[in-house]
């Protein structure tokens, strides 16, 4: 069976794994440009893990400036087998509170600035996104969150801005009427890239603010962000130590078969294909093109 190297990406407020052995950073070249920071490596539960920081140690990335191809390239690169992406979000809902958890199964991107495909002009490919949560990932991450005692919600919309400001009034009462749970600035195009790279995805919504349409929570301050956060990150921390130790160390495939969705994906002729662009793709595309 293949052994589990869980990556988890960590939003704002969570820099780093508690409890690491054998932890150290290294840094990783990718031809898609600079990473956001080295990768954390080492075990947890006797479970492989490698953490980045996804807006960088110091928080000195913008959700925009993230460069989220060489990001997920590093760490398939590295040898990531499944993904669980940790970030501040804002509520939707009112049921939905500052400190609670969310496991978002579906998204909507409107960001505009970003680069959102590996794929590109000379080789062309098309994955399915109709379910992007791999809901392995998603069950073991709320199974841990109910026995870890944290507040938390399973399923749900998150809604991707482009940031870095938040919303208006308009903006946040129009995304409540289209039924969204969450607001964030950073799933996309993380969760994209992650099908694209063949590795299974799942996200936890950390909620710190009920964003502007709610009367008591009438603008977005840092200062108030901050404060959730830090309480936010020490239960992140508990969760993923929790969900390291139920995956354990040998590896069960994503029921989606997120594994070999390139099988289906490529579109481009063999003879058509750009060589430097398929140079690129070495660690994303890999298995599919050493056959």
């Amino acid at each position: 069976m293949t052994r589990t190297v869980l990556g988890v990406i960590g939003g704002s407020g969570v820099y780093e794994i508690d409890g690491l052995e054998n932890a150290r950073w290294q840094t990783v070249a990718s031809p898609w440009g600079q990473p956001s920071d080295q990768l954390l490596t080492g075990s947890l539960h006797g479970v492989d893990m490698v953490f980045l920081p996804r807006h960088g140690r110091g928080h000195v990335q913008t959700p925009s400036s993230i460069n989220y191809c060489a990001n997920i390239d590093a760490l398939k690169r590295i040898g990531v087998t499944d993904l669980i992406s940790v970030s501040a979000c804002g509520s939707l809902k009112e049921e939905l509170p500052p400190g609670t958890f969310v496991m978002a199964d579906q998204f909507i991107d409107r960001t505009f600035a970003r680069e959102k495909s590996f794929f590109g002009p000379g080789f062309v490919a098309h994955v399915p996104m109709a379910h992007p949560v791999c809901p392995r990932l998603s069950n073991t991450l709320t199974l841990a969150a109910r026995e870890q005692k944290i507040s938390h919600d399973q399923g749900g919309s998150y809604i991707c801005i482009e940031g870095p400001q938040f919303s208006t009034m308009a903006e946040s009462e129009l995304y409540r009427s289209w039924g969204c749970s969450v607001i964030g600035m950073t799933a996309m195009p993380e969760a994209k890239l992650a099908r694209e790279a063949e590795l299974p995805y799942a996200i936890v919504a950390m909620v710190t603010d009920y964003d502007c349409w709610h009367p008591g929570h009438d603008s977005v301050t840092v200062d108030a962000v901050i404060k959730v956060m830090h309480g936010n990150a020490a239960n992140a921390r508990k969760l993923i130590t929790a969900v390291a130790g139920k995956l354990g160390p040998q590896r069960s495939a994503c029921p989606l078969g997120v594994e070999t969705v390139l099988d289906t994906a490529l579109i481009t002729a063999p003879d058509k294909r750009d060589a430097a662009l398929m140079a690129k793709l070495d660690a994303v595309a890999g298995r599919i093109l050493k056959k």
